[in-house]
């Protein structure tokens, strides 16, 4: 699942995901739509199975395809109520993913964010669970840098905000939603495999796409940027 291959050009920077990345939200986010999306579909495995591959896309749009998948008409003002309910949810139970902490105080390189989610989202998440300083102002989502992944737009916009070319940053992502994007846009990509959201066989998925690496410890993060920095 590793790709060995040193980097066309030396490595400067760092760009994470939020969701699923730092914060642990996508699995409360999973538990939430599982349970107001239970009354269309009494199947709770094979609801999951259905939300997990659009993970990492805006909630608005996964809500509508899960609408869509199961051939169901939303009652007036149903998907914004589920989208209100998720978050609230998110935020209620929001904590940081396992070592992630630690794993970025290990890393000496410049961090920024780019996230799916409303960029005053982000910041509150930041600002709560201590990661605020890593970060700065360094937060790019598609209210303030265009469209939402899988489109590049905030994984360029990340690396416009470094002064670099997208090619110096290193990118972690969980989703494949997230990890096209930061390939479209040129970047080393790791993937984060170990959130219990994370569907079967997601290596192999990224790997597919040109993930550079995966892996499921955010203890060995650190590890992995290292050799990154300094290939051997």
């Amino acid at each position: 699942m590793f790709d060995r291959s040193v980097p066309a050009l030396p490595l400067t920077h760092l760009v994470s995901d939020c969701d699923g990345v730092l914060i642990d939200s996508e699995a409360v986010a999973l538990d939430a739509m599982l349970t107001a999306l239970q009354p269309h579909m009494a199947d709770r495995a094979q609801l999951a199975a259905l939300i997990r591959p659009r993970l990492g896309l805006p909630l608005v749009t996964v809500l509508a395809q899960m609408f869509a998948h199961l051939n169901v008409t939303a009652a007036e003002g149903e998907l914004a109520a589920i989208g209100e309910h998720v978050e609230r949810e998110c935020d209620r139970r929001l904590s940081l993913v396992p070592g992630v902490a630690a794993a970025l105080a290990a890393i000496a390189l410049p961090k920024a964010v780019a996230s799916n989610s409303h960029s005053e989202r982000v910041r509150a998440a930041l600002l709560r669970t201590g990661l605020a300083p890593l970060f700065g102002t360094r937060i790019h989502t598609p209210d303030n840098s265009g469209l939402p992944k899988p489109n590049p737009a905030v994984y360029l916009a990340a690396a416009a905000g470094f002064g670099v070319a997208p090619g110096h940053c290193i990118a972690i992502e969980d989703s494949i939603t997230g990890a096209s994007a930061a390939v479209a846009a040129g970047m080393v990509v790791l993937g984060y495999i170990g959130g219990g959201h994370v569907p079967a066989g997601q290596a192999v998925r990224m790997q597919a796409l040109g993930v550079h690496a995966t892996f499921d410890d955010m203890a060995d993060l650190p590890g992995l940027i290292s050799a990154l920095v300094r290939p051997g």
